[in-house]
This record gives structure tokens, C-alpha cells and sequence, in this order.
């Protein structure tokens, strides 16, 4: 039709692209037919089942596809069945489903055992092929057997031995020997850290045990990143529900007598927190950072953005502008009840009210101005979170129809000065001294 690209995918699922102007449904087709190279005027680009449908339907009907016996001397046999059945979508459906019934792959892991003790290189190069190519059948349930912890550490082992490398990698050695995990603050669910050690170790054969997939192995990969990204937000979910945990995490952080190497391991740790936020879906998102706010996130930047050390600052900054990006409007609320809190107290007892400087706002300006990075990499980052915050635009008039009155307002009472100092020192003598 004028307005719809309509193509089948595996699973029978037939699926349509629906465009509003015939214009853009034309362009967008001939891109893909540009990328197949195939011709755009032909309406029927897909290349057409060549059995008839009664054929199709008794092909699905037909009894699934029977694997060999799991055995040394049928690994060869093996790896080619499942290598002919990846390129059609209902041999690998049929593979998938049987070595879901049959338990195959726990019995493969046995072998690959037997061929590791024996320095079978030949069975293990098979094992490499048949494992790879269980990860393209894209399957959830074979996955869930797979990264278990009884079969993870085997199925690595299994891709070591990559026959086109003159010499097997040694990924097993790494995860155990090279690669700690370190408990900044002690996790006492142990499905929690078990979920932690398996996301680490699946991320892990994503990014350094499988080799580069082709861009058709891509879309074939698709449900091991789903499988990284659920567990991801299973493991924020879990951590952000611990309220100890949390607690802890943030007394740690700002309790003067942790030390610095601790200190530095615990604001790692938040910032890498809050990078898994990124994932989330935005309702998810909003319980997660609200979490934080309520455990007192913004007060434990503050003080941290104070400290010495410029590692730990680094990574505050870092932390600051997931929130900032978030929510700008908790950020400015926070600073104003600062600012009215240390206001308030400099009319009742002068002598008790904090020093302008160190509000959050202007520890910023300050780590900007000051930014020791020949480059200024760092007074880059803060100066766009600065203009967020500042930025009349991004103010919802609608939540708060004050909050761009009261907050330019603090701006200009509060940090302006601390803002333009740099600018007023270097014309002391009404001209510019360098």
C-alpha cells in the first residue's frame, strides 16, 4: 500500500511501518531497498517461501528436528546441523526448542570437560562453533541455562577456543584471577549479588568473548542485550529498595573519618549507581532518583565537592549531572532552601550562618573557575550544567510559577558575585590587567 512496508520475520510474525504521507513512506523504502540492493519500483521486494503454504503448514506441523546423541565423536556433526539451521527462522526455532527439551546444553558442557582433560583442539573448535551459534538462536530460556552459575564459567571456557585464533584466550583465567569484586558497603542479599556477579560476567562475553557480530548477527543478538538491560534494573531495583544499604552508602560518604581510598571506592560506586539509572524506564527512573533525593543525595555532593581530594570531586561532578540532566528543578529547589535555611539563621545568630561560598552552586562556579585541566574538560562539563540550571527556558512554569522569579533571584543575591569575581580582579584599574 501507498502508506505501509509490510514484512515477515521469524516466528511468523508479520509486521508493517505506517507513515502519514506517502512521501516519506517512498523515502524510507527506498533506503532499504538501497541497503538490499534491490530495485524500489518492485512493490514485492522479500524473497517468497518456495513451498506453498500446505507445504509450510505440514513443515510446522511436522515432528521438531531431531538432534544427535551428545557425544565426543559427533561434535563435527553437530556444529554443521546447527550452522545449516541458523539461516531459516523455523530450523532455528526447531533447534532452540529442542535443546530447550532435551537439556543439550548442560550435556555439551560435559564433553567440553572431557575435551579440556583429553587436549581435544578439534572437539573444543566444534564446541566454540555449536555454543556461538546457540547465542544467534536469540533464545531467553537457553540463555537462562547458559549464564547460570553452574554453566557460565563452562560456556566462556567453550569460547576460548576460537579456531581461527593460533591460541586459545584465557577469558576464565581473567574472571577469576584478574577481575575482584569488591563490596564497598557489604550486601547481604545473596540473590543480589549473585545477579551482580552474573551481569558482570554476561556483559563481559558481550563485549570481550564474542567476536564482533556482522550486521546480520546484530539483530541475532538482540535478546542478550535485553537480557544485560532486565538484569540491570533488576539490580538497581533490588539495591534501591535497601534502605540500609543506602544509608550506610551515604553516612560512609560524607562521615569525615572515612578515609580517602574508601571514600574514592564509595563515590565510584554511586556514580556507577546512577549510570545504571540510565537504563530505566522513565516511571523507574523517577521512583530511583527520588530515593536518592529522600537519603539525602544533594547535602552528601555538597560536602564532597568540598573535599580535597580531585578524584572524589571528579566523580561528584559526574553524579551531580545525572541529577542535573534529570531533574533540574530538584536541583534549583535544593539550593534555594539552602540559601533560605542560612538567611534565616544569619538574622537570629550571624555567627552561626554558613559561609556564601561553600553553597552547592558555588562550590560549582568555583571547581569551574579553577579547573587545573589544560584542556578545561572539566569547566566544560560544569558550565553546561550551569546554563541548565540557570536557563529560564527548562523552568516549568506550570509546577511552580515562582521557581524562575525565586531562583534568578537567589542567582543574583547569592552567586553572581562569586560568578564574575575572575572578571572584576582582572580590572582592578579599569582595564583589563592581561
Amino acid at each position: 500500500k501507498d502508506t505501509l512496508i509490510v514484512w515477515s520475520e521469524a516466528e511468523n510474525y508479520d509486521l508493517a511501518l505506517s507513515f502519514q504521507e506517502k512521501a516519506g513512506c517512498d523515502e524510507i523504502w527506498e533506503k532499504i531497498c538501497q541497503v538490499q540492493g534491490k530495485d524500489p519500483s518492485v512493490d514485492i521486494t522479500q524473497d517468497l517461501v518456495d513451498e506453498s503454504e500446505e507445504e509450510r503448514f505440514d513443515d510446522m506441523s511436522s515432528p521438531g528436528l531431531e538432534l544427535p546423541s551428545c557425544e565426543l565423536s559427533r561434535l563435527e556433526e553437530i556444529a554443521e546441523l546447527v550452522a545449516s539451521s541458523l539461516p531459516s527462522p523455523l530450523r532455528r526455532e526447531k533447534l532452540a526448542l529442542a535443546l530447550e527439551n532435551e537439556g543439550y546444553i548442560k550435556k555439551l558442557l560435559e564433553i567440553f570437560h572431557v575435551c579440556e582433560d583429553l587436549e581435544n583442539i578439534e572437539g573444543l573448535h566444534h564446541l566454540y562453533e555449536i555454543i556461538k551459534g546457540i547465542f544467534l538462536l536469540n533464545r531467553t530460556a537457553l540463555f537462562e541455562v547458559m549464564f547460570s552459575e553452574e554453566c557460565i564459567m563452562d560456556v566462556i571456557g567453550c569460547l576460548e577456543y576460537d579456531p581461527s585464533l593460533s591460541q586459545s584466550r584465557k577469558h576464565r583465567e581473567f574472571l577469576t584471577k584478574t577481575a575482584k569484586f569488591k563490596e564497598v558497603i557489604p550486601i547481604s542479599d545473596p540473590e543480589l549479588k549473585q545477579k551482580i556477579h552474573q551481569t558482570y560476567r554476561v556483559q563481559y562475553i558481550q563485549d570481550m568473548v564474542l567476536p564482533t557480530p556482522s550486521v546480520f548477527e546484530e539483530n541475532m543478538l538482540s535478546t542478550l542485550h535485553s537480557f544485560i538491560f532486565f538484569n540491570k534494573v533488576e539490580i538497581v531495583g533490588m539495591l534501591q529498595e535497601d534502605e540500609k544499604f543506602l544509608t550506610d552508602l551515604f553516612a560512609q560518604l560524607t562521615d569525615e573519618a572515612t578515609d580517602e581510598e574508601k571514600r574514592q571506592e564509595l563515590v565510584n560506586f554511586l556514580k556507577e549507581f546512577c549510570a545504571f539509572s540510565q537504563t530505566l524506564q522513565p516511571q523507574n527512573r523517577d521512583a530511583f532518583f527520588k530515593t536518592l533525593s529522600n537519603m539525602g543525595i544533594l547535602p552528601a555532593l555538597e560536602v564532597i565537592l568540598g573535599m580535597d581530594d580531585a578524584q572524589v570531586r571528579s566523580a561528584a561532578t559526574d553524579i551531580f549531572s545525572y541529577l542535573v540532566e534529570y531533574n533540574p528543578s530538584m536541583v534549583r529547589e535544593f539550593v534555594m532552601q539552602e540559601a533560605q535555611q542560612n538567611d534565616d539563621v544569619s538574622r537570629g545568630s550571624p555567627e552561626m550562618c554558613l559561609e556564601i561560598d561553600i553553597l552547592l552552586i558555588n562550590l560549582i562556579i568555583e571547581h569551574m573557575i579553577c579547573d587545573t585541566d589544560p584542556e578545561l574538560g572539566g569547566a566544560v562539563l560544569l558550565m553546561g550544567l550551569l546554563r541548565t540550571l540557570v536557563d529560564p527556558e527548562n523552568m516549568l512554569a506550570t509546577a511552580n510559577k515562582t521557581e524562575k522569579t525565586e531562583f534568578l533571584g537567589f542567582f543574583y543575591k547569592h552567586c553572581m558575585h562569586v560568578l564574575t569575581a575572575p572578571l572584576l580582579a582582572n580590572t582592578t584599574e579599569d582595564k583589563p590587567s592581561k
